[in-house]
């Protein structure tokens, strides 16, 4: 397989990930990510928690990579034009 279409098959790939949905009552519909990003989450999460890493770091880290992966996810777009409603 070449580079090229292993690149194209991949971004097919991360589109099929952010396809789960779940309808949030403040922020309406935001897409959920794959498992492996949670658990990258959570293990920010738990670092913050047993103070490895200060909980602002955490954040940043974690903006970070959601801005990174806004134009698969669509959940940044989600965030914004619920705070634009609210």
């Amino acid at each position: 397989m070449s580079t090229l279409t292993r690149q194209l098959s991949g971004g097919h790939e991360m589109v099929r990930a952010y396809s789960r949905r779940v309808a949030v009552p403040v922020l309406g519909e935001v897409a959920v990510p794959p498992p492996d990003k949670i658990a990258y989450y959570a293990g920010l999460g738990v670092l913050a928690a047993l103070q490895v890493i200060e909980w602002p770091m955490a954040l940043v880290i974690s903006a970070g990579h959601i801005l990174a992966d806004q134009h698969l996810s669509g959940l940044v777009k989600g965030m914004g034009e619920a705070l634009e409603t609210a």
